[in-house]
């Protein structure tokens, strides 16, 4: 079943890692130019602990692919956007400082 969150751009069709939906849902609420975020793989490593970490990587066919750490876990996001790799970062930089 899918399951779409914050005007149907939060695509929710596996678990999300704690503490990263909220920090998604306020750079979708906070950004008109991410079309979509899609959550992706998560896999367990030893160096994610403390607050949520964003790392844009590599560019998509029609966005950005990024990596989130926390709670001891790494997971792929997809982020839609036309936005830039450094509006991206930084966009990701300040809502995760907000929170």
């Amino acid at each position: 079943m899918k399951l779409r969150a914050e005007q149907g751009k939060l695509k929710i069709e596996h678990s999300i890692i704690d503490g990263l939906r909220p920090v998604l849902e306020r750079l979708l609420r906070e950004t008109a130019e991410i079309r979509a975020v899609i959550p992706g793989v998560i896999r367990p490593v030893r160096d994610a602990r403390g607050p949520v970490v964003i790392r844009v990587t590599v560019p998509t066919t029609n966005g950005w692919k990024a990596i989130a750490l926390s709670a001891g876990a790494r997971q792929e996001l997809f982020i839609s956007t036309g936005l830039g790799k450094v509006e991206l970062e930084a966009l990701i930089g300040r809502v995760v400082r907000g929170l």
